[in-house]
């Protein structure tokens, strides 16, 4: 797999998702399992497109095509930056076309927990008071 000419470090990235969306700097996240942590975060700076499934599977990166790349330019004789493509399944009948459009790709390996999802149920922790539950009713 290669990521724009970029080489990350061996591993099984066929699980993705996209963690973070903001104007600045969407991060997909990669691993063999997205369940409980990822072991390789792409974070794109400076977007100008993205066109990217929340989660996908199996990513297959290739060269953007000179049709895709026409159509990120902003105006005559202005190239898009940097163009990442890749085909992935995102779930339906066939493998989904994705497109990234940005000044360049920081590839960042490394064990990374997964942050709680909002109304995610956690598991107990210790108890904050020393004594029996305190009645609900």
């Amino acid at each position: 797999m290669e990521i724009a000419g970029r080489k990350p470090p061996e591993g099984s990235w066929w699980d993705g998702e996209v963690i973070a969306c903001d104007a600045r700097r969407p991060r997909l996240a990669a691993g063999y399992g997205l369940t409980r942590h990822h072991g390789l975060e792409v974070i794109f700076t400076d977007p100008r497109f993205v066109s990217c499934p929340p989660s996908f599977q199996d990513p297959v990166f290739r060269p953007p095509t000179p049709e895709e790349t026409a159509r990120l330019a902003c105006g005559p004789g202005d190239d898009a930056p940097l163009v990442v493509a890749f085909e992935a399944d995102a779930g339906g009948r066939a493998a989904g076309s994705c497109l990234i459009a940005a000044e360049g790709p920081q590839i960042r390996p490394g064990f990374a927990p997964r942050p709680a999802r909002a109304g995610a149920q956690t598991a107990a922790g210790p108890r904050d008071w020393p004594g029996p539950p305190l009645p609900t009713d």
